[in-house]
């Protein structure tokens, strides 16, 4: 099967399954939602080293619970309802039949990702009133761009790890833990610190701040960019890895 069809293949496959439409509804709305709530409540005058732009995306952690679960089921729901085996027989290049869903999911969630950072900057900056910041600022686009880029990157990744492990409940219970808690767990500490800053999550989300301390956060020795681009390793490892697995095992 041609590349072209392969992709409109996947695409017909995520937009008529209802529980992937959702999850990228509820990044939206959640991330934007509290965003705008922390916004409203935030008293910029006591938050020390306040970055206004990193604000609107104080909920990107809530939001991103949704895009694991997107890039999770994008790959996995087709090993448990048994399609899997209807789809390699469509498509005998597994590599061409794996990378062709990537590539769409992964363009549905830059679409919502992106759509879903400067909502949120324009609403938040909106509540922030005198203390809100203008996209035409210094690294404010850069921020703002970056974030819908994470939330691409993000599934991605999460695409990958699905693929290595075939199962949607594994992965979820991997993935979950290790960007809501062990990230943030290892950044937490400043013994542990040096590992926790290159997880690709602590990594990316340095894309996102205008002020390099903002909210107290602590150096790096990489810049916004440089955090990218570790993600984007983690991000290829994994991509890699699942491809590797579709490869050598039996469906």
């Amino acid at each position: 099967m041609a590349l072209s069809a392969v992709l409109k293949s996947e695409w017909t496959k995520i937009r008529t399954v209802a529980s992937t439409s959702w999850t990228l509804i509820l990044a939206f709305l959640v991330t934007v939602g509290f965003a705008a709530l922390f916004s409203a409540t935030a008293d910029p005058s006591k938050i020390e080293s306040f970055d206004p732009t990193a604000t609107s995306f104080s909920s990107m952690q809530f939001g991103q619970l949704s895009l694991i679960v997107f890039g999770v089921m994008v790959v996995s729901t087709e090993y448990s309802t048994g399609m899997i085996r209807t789809s390699l027989a469509a498509v005998p290049n597994r590599s061409r039949f794996l990378l062709g869903k990537m590539a769409v999911a992964t363009g549905l969630a830059l679409a919502v990702g992106m759509l879903t950072s400067f909502v949120s900057f324009f609403l938040t900056q909106a509540l922030l009133g005198d203390a809100g910041i203008g996209i035409g600022e210094e690294n404010v686009l850069r921020a703002v761009v970056g974030a819908g880029l994470y939330m691409a990157l993000l599934a991605l990744f999460c695409m990958g790890v699905a693929a290595m492990l075939r199962s949607s409940i594994a992965a979820i219970s991997i993935l979950i833990p290790f960007f809501l808690i062990l990230s943030n767990v290892l950044a937490g500490f400043e013994a542990t610190r040096p590992v926790g800053q290159y997880l690709p999550s602590n990594a990316g989300s340095r894309i996102m701040l205008v002020v390099p301390d903002a909210f107290g956060s602590p150096e790096t020795p990489y810049g916004p960019w440089g955090g990218i681009g570790i993600m984007v390793l983690w991000v290829a490892a994994a991509v890699i890895g699942g491809l590797l697995v579709l490869k050598k095992r039996d469906a």
